[in-house]
């Protein structure tokens, strides 16, 4: 099989490198995809004990997962293990690099909010004069959106503003709550938009690249996959300087072994497929590979209470969601900062947590016991700006399990960002006591970069090969032949969830590639 030379290298299996999969394969384009990670088996691999069985009474084993605040010692095996692939930072710029190499990667895990971005977005510099437009327009994306949303089933209403384009969704018409009713009537008056919220439903309880698009490239016959396969580096033919396949590991025998392909599509991961570009030293001739790193401001928000819903009323007042989208600098323009957020609003109908209230014994549980039902959560999603000093590169000094050189991550926010989160926070308690409700606690200072888990940006694309790493189509400036179809790509953030971005990008780069193979343009 390694012996073979295959139409395409795919470097990773999440959405990115499903989707490439799919469309490469349904073109009758033989590909071979290496993931790092085993196929996740669930009946196999899991089993059930009550956390006085384990060593750490499930809470997070130490060293191992010490940036990933979403892990336990229940679902430790799930993430990454920091001690066999470690990153290094700055010591007063902290970094979350949460990472999954199960088949599927973290399509297997994300909260499943889609959204598109917009033109506020992808023509953010010719608005206010900071960074670079995307060489493409949401023109160009929107019908590659629409296909990704149906297969993903997305829903939602076509209830968008221009910042939040509406789409090919399984349409939610549940009327609000009342609680969530009186908030937009308090909000619409002050031109913020209250919208339904957009999630994939997916299928069997799932919304990933190992359920919903893996299995249509299988069926063509035209995929072959490997697990396990720790990439080292993208090789290169000495006579074209082109890009010819990749040397990898055996993640669990460290067996050396290497593959060739005519075309490399990289889709590990924004900062694995940097990684792996820097490692190999290709593409990089703009010297940008590994800058403008990006992601959301998370953390930032408010917890209210709603005086109704308390005492176990909270049937027919709670229970809707809702997305915010930015709202700030869309026809006026703040003096604080540049861009702009969304919030997460939810009307939930369970507890409200303990560090809420000032309170500890008999007291805290009469209060908690009291405001059962009634929390109105207001959490931020605000976009970072693409700075050219954010930016990783390789540590010479360390590697990890198999030898490969790691990442080390110097990267901060500024005041555009943390002037973002408290103009936020300032908002969400206005609204929330104009609409009558208690605020209980607020929090104005966002969670370490990384925390979004949407890092973007550090391979972009653009129309100059002097400013950007990739073209319009995910195509390499420097070698034709290599691609990269993650959110390395992105040229800047957005507040949105990147997925449907992602997807829509890797579909539209995988068709432009089939095309430009079939006419042995490539």
């Amino acid at each position: 099989m390694l012996n073979e030379t295959y139409d395409v290298l795919i470097i990773g299996s999440g959405h990115a490198g499903g989707m490439a999969a799919k469309i490469l394969t349904e073109y009758g384009i033989r590909c071979l995809m290496l993931n790092a990670g085993p196929v996740a088996d669930v009946s196999h691999d899991a089993e059930k004990k009550p956390a006085y069985e384990l060593p750490f009474r499930g809470f997070r084993p130490p060293g191992r997962l010490e940036h990933v605040f979403q892990s336990n010692e229940f679902n430790a095996n799930v993430w990454v293990d920091e001690q066999e692939v470690p990153y290094t930072v700055e010591d007063d710029q902290p970094y979350n690099w949460v990472r999954v190499r199960l088949f599927g990667g973290r399509s297997l895990f994300w909260s499943r909010q889609s959204f598109r971005l917009s033109d506020y977005e992808f023509k953010a510099k010719s608005r206010d004069g900071f960074g670079e437009d995307w060489p493409i327009s949401q023109a160009d994306l929107a019908p590659y959106y629409s296909r990704v949303e149906g297969i993903f089933r997305v829903a939602g209403a076509m209830d968008g503003p221009p910042q939040m384009p509406n789409g090919n969704f399984v349409i939610d018409d549940a009327p609000w709550t009342s609680a969530m009713q009186r908030f937009i009537d308090v909000a619409k008056p002050k031109g913020i938009p209250v919208c339904k919220q957009r999630a994939a439903l997916g299928r069997d309880g799932l919304a990933s690249s190992v359920n919903l698009l893996l299995p249509d490239a299988e069926k063509t016959g035209k995929l072959t996959s490997i697990a396990n396969a720790v990439v080292r580096e993208i090789t290169v033919d000495q006579n074209t300087g082109l890009p010819n396949g990749c040397n990898f590991v055996d993640r669990l025998s460290h067996r050396e072994m290497s593959v060739k392909a005519r075309v490399v599509v990289l889709a590990a991961g924004t900062l694995e497929s940097t990684r792996l570009l820097l490692n190999s030293k290709l593409a990089n001739s703009s010297g940008l590979v590994g800058r403008y790193l990006m992601d959301q401001i998370y953390g930032a928000g408010v917890v209210c209470s709603v005086p109704e819903a308390r005492n176990g009323k909270s049937k027919g007042v709670m229970g809707s969601s809702a997305i915010i989208p930015r709202f700030r600098n869309i026809d006026t323009k703040s003096a604080k900062f540049l861009r702009g957020y969304a919030f997460n609003t939810t009307a939930s109908t369970g507890s409200v947590g303990p560090r809420n209230f000032a309170a500890y014994g008999a007291e805290l549980q009469r209060k908690m016991d009291e405001y059962y039902g009634s929390g109105f959560h207001m959490s931020i999603m605000g976009e970072v700006l693409g700075r050219y000093e954010n930016h990783v590169q390789i540590d010479k000094d360390r590697k990890d399990a198999w030898g490969i050189p790691v990442l080390h991550v110097d990267t901060k926010y500024t005041d555009n960002e943390f002037n973002m989160a408290k103009d936020a926070v300032d908002t969400a308690c206005e609204l929330a006591s104009e609409a009558g409700f208690e605020v209980l606690s607020k929090n104005d200072k966002p969670n370490p970069p990384g925390y979004s888990i949407h890092e973007v940006g550090t391979c972009r694309m653009g129309n100059d090969p002097k400013k950007s790493v990739l073209n319009k189509f995910s195509q390499s400036h420097d070698h034709k032949n290599l691609f990269v179809v993650d959110g390395a790509q992105f040229t800047s953030a957005g507040w949105q969830n990147p997925t449907m971005t992602i997807l829509s990008l890797s579909m539209r780069a995988s068709e432009y590639l089939a095309g430009e193979m079939l006419r042995q343009n490539i």
